[in-house]
């Protein structure tokens, strides 16, 4: 298929932003290819008790079920325009290869994974972001704006989700 979005998620957690950009993609016609580094996997029997499915519609029980089944570290097909491949590792050491169009940072904030907030971390993103890809996260903190800046993003602020008065959505210039 012409044009794939390739999206990385650093912290897959309980699945929920593969989730919800699954759900999207049956919508469209663009092939969606999601990669997801997650260091600490969340158990089978937490996955078990979540109700993520209930809010993503018909489709929602089958694709939760098919991401969280889908083994680590192989490419798999979910839906018919969604590819997923998680990654079991350590990102402050593993290698991370491709080129992503969208990244969603994850991560605890800088108060709980101070070491997933370092400049040597944002240059390993700027490195596989492409021209005008988009990076969001729900830390709005001075030291992540400055060090996205430093590294070629252009930052702006947006209204938080509940709870949260604002986030970062940064572009690669």
């Amino acid at each position: 298929m012409a044009n794939p979005l390739n999206i990385f998620e650093l912290g897959f957690g309980t699945g929920l932003n593969a989730l919800l950009t699954a759900i999207e993609s049956i919508k469209g016609e663009r092939m969606i290819r999601y990669t997801s580094f997650e260091k600490y996997p969340v158990s089978e029997e937490t996955v078990k008790i979540l109700n993520h499915s209930l809010f993503a519609g018909k489709e929602g029980k089958i694709i939760y079920d098919l991401i969280h089944s889908a083994p680590w570290n192989i490419s798999t097909d979910i839906c018919r325009n969604f590819q997923l491949l998680k990654i079991m590792g350590d990102f402050t050491a593993d290698p991370i290869t491709g080129r992503y169009d969208l990244i969603y940072f994850d991560a605890f904030g800088p108060d709980k994974q101070p070491e997933m907030w370092t400049d040597k971390i944002f240059e390993k993103i700027a490195s596989v972001t492409n021209s005008e890809g988009i990076f969001v996260t729900y830390s709005a903190k001075g030291a992540v704006k400055r060090s996205l800046r430093s590294n070629g993003f252009k930052v702006c602020l947006l209204p938080g989700p509940p709870g949260k008065r604002q986030m970062i959505r940064a572009v690669k210039i």
